[in-house]
């Protein structure tokens, strides 16, 4: 795989323990080509051809600051933070296997160690970016995550990525609030459940409402504890960059001031593109850089620029590579 070195340049930074250490300016994309064997069928949108396209366009027009890494499985324990036992045991156990777990959500031969290496991939992304290896990660994972609730496979998703690394940095990187910015065009309704009854995970939902799964209506604004640090603001169809960047304006940037994250995580979907074809949005790959460079900010005031982008959707490839180019650059 080629690479491209991290950016020379250094810059202090507070750590999550209150000690000083000294990062480099760059971006780390955690990907595996062993994830292309993930084999969903010619028809199924999440087809390994997603991922095909952008290793090949970050191989044949390189980014200034952007080293490939490969990640490690995340183990069973890592996995059970978020999964029941039970779950985890059971897709494990449908290791060299074909058959779907739901309408959706398909395993072939590799699916499950493609699985495992996709939540991996975050858990080494906030690894390194919390021990100052690098200051911003992309996990360029598949299958995806953010869907997969703590008992079942759901929406293409077997294992939720996001949620497993942000639970990592919690209990093993002394990391105290997280915040999770989702901007893909179907709710993260794995995510919001794994965290809507906690106060330490601020989960920020912006998506096509009355579309699947159904879940994240305005109202839905965590539990408990957690009352208040979910969320969700659903959106119109035919909304572009102008309505999503309001957004983020108006309640992401004032939510994530109050809350003051010590690391902020992207669900990075890329199905809210004007060319998706299941969504109905409008968002530009400008859009996407507009997105990211907010969230980049809020991460440069509160957690001394430690941001970990992870893929979620996006099904159009054109799209997808143009709206996770932008992203990246904006990032870095």
């Amino acid at each position: 795989m080629n690479t491209v070195p991290d950016t020379q340049l250094t810059l202090s930074a507070n750590c999550v323990s209150g000690t000083v250490f000294t990062y480099r300016v760059g971006m780390r994309i955690y990907t595996d080509e062993f994830m292309m064997r993930h084999d969903t069928g010619e028809s199924h949108v999440e087809r390994p051809s997603r991922l095909e396209r952008l290793l090949f366009s970050l191989r044949e027009d390189q980014i200034a600051g952007v080293r490939m890494h490969s990640p490690r499985q995340a183990t069973r324990e890592e996995l059970t933070r978020i999964h029941t036992p039970e779950y985890v045991q059971k897709i494990f156990g449908l290791e060299g296997r074909e058959l779907d777990l739901d309408p959706d959500t398909r395993l072939s031969m590799s699916s499950v160690e493609a699985a495992r290496l996709a939540a991996g991939a975050g858990i080494c992304a906030v690894e390194d970016v919390i021990n100052g290896e690098c200051s911003r990660a992309f996990a360029m994972v598949r299958p995806p995550g953010h869907h997969a609730e703590a008992n079942r496979a759901m929406g293409f998703c077997i294992f939720n990525n996001i949620a497993i690394a942000a639970q990592h940095a919690i209990e093993t990187l002394s990391v105290k609030r997280v915040l999770i910015v989702d901007w893909d065009v179907h709710h993260g309704n794995g995510t919001q459940h794994s965290f809507e009854a906690r106060s330490d995970v601020l989960v920020f939902n912006t998506h096509q409402g009355s579309i699947f799964p159904g879940t994240g209506r305005a109202d839905e604004t965590g539990t408990g504890e957690g009352a208040g640090f979910t969320i969700n603001v659903p959106l119109d169809a035919g909304c572009g960059d102008a309505e999503y960047l309001a957004v983020f304006e108006r309640h992401l940037v004032p939510a994530a001031d109050d809350f003051r994250p010590e690391l902020v995580l992207i669900s990075a979907g890329f199905d809210a593109h004007e060319r998706d074809p299941l969504g109905g949005m409008n968002i530009t790959d400008d859009g996407f850089g507009d997105m990211a460079h907010i969230v980049r900010e809020i991460a440069n005031r509160h957690s001394g620029g430690k941001l970990v982008a992870f893929l979620e959707g996006g099904y159009d490839l054109v799209g997808l590579t143009g709206g996770v180019r932008s992203t990246i650059k904006a990032i870095l």
